[in-house]
């Protein structure tokens, strides 16, 4: 499971346009990105000449240079679908703008598109992690043959440029393969939109995880945590074929205060959830003044294979089953704004409707059962392990005993363990 990595905070003022804590945390190692354990360092080449191969089923660690980009290849059947993702990390103490980030695109040997993808940091201005995706769909009258492909990652926005320093990547690299027959060929019509009542349960604590590979699994509930400005928490949540995720984020009031007296941050709270393949499918945000607020997730239609044909990301996005992530970010100007914190933190999570059979593929996902989920996964959503120090990490839970919440672990540890495994098609 993954490690969290320290970064190096680099001195930078802050200004106007950007935003910086370093003169606030001097532990900035405790909020930096955790890198997945086994990911493979890899070069970004300058050019197509010297890409590094990105295999399938594989996680790699590589550097994006502040001004030009970073290009990887990839070996492509015509029988499945590959999906890449790459999630930049900028320094802890970086000075970033509304339009900084990365853009992601996916190009055969004639420089056509494949894809295009693109995130940026936004209206926080705030350093954090953000993840952009690129794909090449089997079936698809462009790039549709066997061969080689070419991934190009890329800085944009303000302070993109040869003074800005590199920004660290986590790279993932999947594919799907073609179903057993032909399925509907446009996205399903007429699902409920309507928002239901958030859950009323009792809270639990789960602290998150620091990134992707330590995301700390949960399911249906209210669960809670400590954050604070700066920091960006991890959750993974098991949604099956057919089943509907809605989740809230929401940030207590500060400590003593009815908010008054302190002044308001904008775009202060992020709330974004990243599919099994961790493309963004939908996010949302608050500001904040230290009266509690709270974002919810607009409502998203059921996991459905034949959403991939629908005209909208957010709809695309829930193109299959699997662990889907909910990604918090906390801006790091609400402790000048308001208090260095930390901040309560609770995460409301409904998962409706009963799972049902997906659609019947001709051969195996790489890594193995990503498009799945495992009776163990469904007991530590429940249990609450993962995050921070990996899913072989039991957390206290009430009402849970050490050794359920143990074997919850291990079953997690075994099912990531097989999926990060390069299976056959």
């Amino acid at each position: 499971m993954g490690t969290l990595t320290a970064l190096t905070p680099a001195s930078a003022p802050a200004d106007t346009q950007g935003s910086t804590y370093a003169d606030t945390y001097s532990d900035a190692d405790a909020r930096a990105y955790a890198f997945a354990a086994d990911a493979r360092p890899v070069p970004g080449a300058p050019g197509t000449t010297d890409a590094a191969l990105l295999e399938p089923g594989g996680t790699y660690r590589s550097t994006l240079p502040a001004d030009g980009a970073a290009y990887y290849r990839l070996d492509l059947d015509t029988e499945s679908t590959a999906y890449v993702s790459a999630t930049a990390v900028p320094d802890p103490a970086a000075t970033v703008s509304a339009s900084d980030g990365i853009k992601v695109s996916v190009q055969d040997t004639d420089s056509r598109s494949c894809s295009y993808d693109s995130a940026t940091v936004g209206a926080s201005r705030s350093p954090r992690p953000i993840t952009a995706w690129g794909t090449r769909e089997a079936g698809k009258a462009r790039c549709e043959g066997s061969g080689t492909y070419y991934v190009v990652v890329e800085r944009t926005g303000a302070t993109a440029g040869p003074a800005s320093e590199p920004w660290e990547l986590e790279l993932t690299v999947a594919t799907e393969p073609r179903t057993a027959r032909t399925g509907a060929t446009s996205a399903p019509k007429g699902w409920d939109s309507a928002s239901p009542a958030p859950p009323g349960d009792e809270p639990e604590r789960r602290p998150g995880g620091s990134g992707f590979d330590t995301a700390t699994a949960v399911g249906q509930g209210v669960w809670t945590a400590d954050v604070e400005p700066g920091r960006t928490l991890f959750y993974e949540v098991p949604v099956d074929w057919g089943q509907q995720l809605y989740a809230t984020a929401e940030l207590g009031s500060a400590s003593g205060t009815d908010g008054t007296g302190h002044d308001f941050t904008a775009a202060a709270l992020n709330l974004s959830l990243h599919n099994p393949v961790r493309a963004l499918v939908e996010d949302a945000g608050t500001g904040y003044d230290g009266r509690q607020q709270s974002a919810s997730l607009d409502p998203l239609p059921p996991v459905d294979y034949a959403n991939r044909y629908a005209p909208t990301d957010r709809v695309r996005g829930l193109r299959f089953a699997g662990s889907y992530y909910l990604v918090v970010h906390l801006a790091a100007r609400v402790a000048e704004k308001v208090g260095p914190g930390p901040y309560g933190l609770t995460l409301r999570v409904r998962v409706k409707g009963d799972a049902r059979n997906g659609p019947l593929y001709a051969g195996r996902s790489v890594p193995a059962g990503l498009f799945e989920i495992t009776d163990g996964e469904r007991q530590a959503s429940a249990g609450g392990t993962g995050g921070g120090g990996g899913a072989m990490t039991a957390v206290a839970v009430g009402g849970l005993g050490a050794g359920t919440a143990i074997l919850a672990g291990l079953a997690v540890w075994v099912a990531r363990a097989r999926r990060s495994g390069a299976g056959g098609l």
